[in-house]
């Protein structure tokens, strides 16, 4: 351990132009074989194709070192595991790779760069992610700049103590531009993070029972995003309990701040978000408790084989918000010129699930809300689905993630959750809104203090 291998010594050029595939490799697996140590890359841009990273592993990009991901698809390997979404294959390969490992560290102040412009969203098969480390214990990250993945930037899977902290993530070349994923991870440290995407920025996912994902920490990070901010759930499968998210800001956030859905049969539970401010962001809060099962859609995992039964959604704390529309939230937006993300009739705070399986327990408190408004009656339809049981109604129209695409209510739309709590709830219209301010339907209301302004 401790053994300092600058790559140059490997062979590397660092010119941007040669590969530097096999010396970097080369210095990871010589320090491995004398039980670890710290490979240095510095003075120069770094071309490579994938990397598989090892136990003991300290990966330092100094600040004046780039990373750069190889333009040939060719130059990354089939054995990095695969994508758990089922539709997306195509994102199975990736840069950096670490499977069964522990005691990995990536840091300094140097870049990676995914070279996302050499893999266009159409006309090429596979775009390969930044990062993904699978069954590993112990990873530290911290100080880099992670810019322009070609598809998601990290994704650990079934992993356990993570910390990352001081990162700067920026991506806004190309689709599924995702800034932290975690599937299956427990004792999960996030702070002091800056992410800019053209997907979620934060996820955390569930595919499986055997790996919980529970006890994680986020705090003192700013999040920007075409589609969400913090995602949990979709892929829902097991369960997800013991998530702190504090102290961060949220700007320019065109579909959720914080996205919460129950989808595929699991458990989500004991949720703690507090001190956010966010800032142009179209749905603020988005909580959603369903059952689907679409082979071909972006919301099935994998290993889910059938229409689950609805799970279970409880135990949510939501307190000192800050919700602030701009002129620019008079705006429909768009991700890549094509995908309607956000428009004014979208926007407002929604919780919703199928009647006979409600949210429980739900405390909003301290919030203050103020949103553009300016939405008549005429611009929204009248009839509202509802959340169906897809194992009674499989070919009926449910409402869900994506749909419908407009609000009936200016502020909040909170229907079927029992154990519900609206105290101090601060709301101001900027533009005159014909909708209802706030809707409440099927719910078990114990406290409402809601202030007009």
């Amino acid at each position: 351990m401790n053994h300092f291998l600058d790559v140059r010594t490997f062979g590397a050029k660092g010119d941007g132009k040669q590969k530097d595939t096999v010396a970097i490799q080369t210095a990871i697996d010589t320090a491995s074989r004398h039980g670890g140590g710290t490979i240095v890359l510095s003075g120069g841009i770094f071309l490579s194709g994938s990397l598989y990273l090892k136990s003991n592993i300290h990966l330092y990009i100094d600040v004046s070192a780039t990373l750069l991901a190889s333009n040939n698809i060719e130059d990354y390997g089939t054995d990095t595991h695969y994508n758990r979404y089922r539709n997306e294959p195509e994102l199975d390969r990736c840069f950096i790779y670490g499977e069964d490992a522990e005691n990995i560290i990536l840091s300094g102040n140097g870049r990676i760069d995914g070279n996302a412009e050499a893999f266009p969203n159409h006309n090429s098969i596979y775009r390969p992610m930044m990062m993904r480390f699978l069954r590993c214990r112990n990873i530290h990250m911290e100080g880099l700049r992670l810019l322009q993945s070609a598809a998601w930037t990290t994704a650990f899977l079934d992993s356990a103590y993570i910390w990352i902290r001081g990162i700067r993530i920026s991506n806004d070349k190309r689709y599924n531009g995702d800034g932290l994923d975690f599937d299956g991870c427990r004792h999960v440290y996030i702070s002091d993070c800056y992410i800019k995407g053209t997907d979620d920025n934060l996820c955390l996912q569930a595919s499986s029972k055997e790996y919980p994902v529970e006890d994680i920490h986020i705090s003192n990070c700013e999040f920007r995003s075409i589609c969400a901010a913090i995602r949990i759930g979709l892929k829902s499968i097991g369960s997800i309990s013991g998530v702190v998210i504090s102290n961060c800001t949220m700007h320019n956030v065109w579909r959720e701040g914080v996205k919460i859905e129950c989808t595929e049969g699991g458990n989500i539970s004991d949720l703690a978000i507090r001190g956010l401010v966010m800032k142009n962001v179209s749905r603020p809060i988005f909580v959603l408790l369903n059952n689907r099962f679409e082979p071909e859609g972006l919301g099935s995992s994998v290993e889910l084989e059938q229409m689950p039964a609805i799970g279970t959604l409880k135990n949510l704390l939501i307190s000192d918000i800050i919700i602030t529309d701009g002129e620019e939230m008079k705006e429909v937006h768009y991700r890549f010129e094509k995908d309607i993300m956000g428009r004014p009739e979208f926007q407002g705070i929604r919780f919703d699930a199928e009647e006979h399986h409600p949210i429980e327990g739900v405390i909003m408190k301290d919030i203050i809300y103020t949103a553009i408004g300016g939405v008549r009656r005429q611009d929204i339809p009248e009839e509202y689905p509802k959340v169906l049981d897809k194992l009674l109604y499989p070919d009926e129209v449910s409402a869900e993630n994506y749909y419908p695409d407009w609000s009936r209510a200016a502020f909040m739309d909170i229907r079927n959750v029992t154990g519900l709590i609206l105290d101090n709830i601060c709301l101001k219209n900027i533009d005159q809104d014909e909708r209802e301010k706030v809707i409440l339907e099927n719910c078990v209301v114990t406290k409402k203090n809601i202030v007009e302004w």
